[in-house]
């Protein structure tokens, strides 16, 4: 018999994100000074930073080199984000070695072919419903929600609900 996703969720303390297809809907604005400009939703924000704020990790494995997304998830309070990573199993050894990780305490998200080596190995692979094929039969959850739509927010509210994590003591500051 086989899992469902939502007997893994209480074992997640770290969330790994990558960004293009993911946090932003995977188009890109190309200003007329050659800048590429994304759009990130601020739900997703918000439980990001809910979700640091509740003690758990969140870490960005992502293939792209703007600064102007470090600066946006720092702000957010995100310690470990690797960008330009086009080997992505490489930073995710790196995580596990630097916090000890197991497979089974990790969600990563992801949505295209550079994702699919990092998601066969940890606990619960999970996508946006816009992701490609590859990567939704390599996942254990498929989010209702779009990159860049929400799945982020999702996903997160969803292991902080099981974990009765969510909203808990609310702080409007975030």
């Amino acid at each position: 018999m086989e899992i469902s996703y939502k007997q893994l969720l209480p074992n997640i303390t770290t969330f790994i994100f990558d960004v293009d297809g993911v946090l932003t809907n995977g188009m890109l604005t190309i200003m007329p000074n050659g800048e590429l400009v994304r759009h990130m939703n601020v739900k997703d924000g918000y439980a990001m930073k809910n979700a640091i704020n509740k003690g758990f990790r969140v870490c960005i494995i992502s293939g792209g080199t703007n600064e102007a997304v470090r600066k946006r998830l720092t702000a957010l309070g995100i310690e470990d984000i690797y960008l330009g990573a086009h080997d992505k199993i490489h930073q995710y050894k790196e995580l596990v070695k630097k916090y000890d990780l197991k497979p089974e305490n990790v969600l990563y998200m992801g949505d295209d072919v550079p994702d699919y080596p990092v998601m066969k190995l940890v606990g619960l692979p999970a996508c946006p419903n816009d992701a490609v094929r590859e990567i939704q039969n390599v996942s254990k959850y498929i989010s209702d929600k779009k990159g860049g739509d929400g799945c982020v927010r999702d996903v997160i509210e969803q292991v902080l609900r099981v974990q009765q994590k969510w909203n808990e003591n609310f702080d409007a500051s975030l």
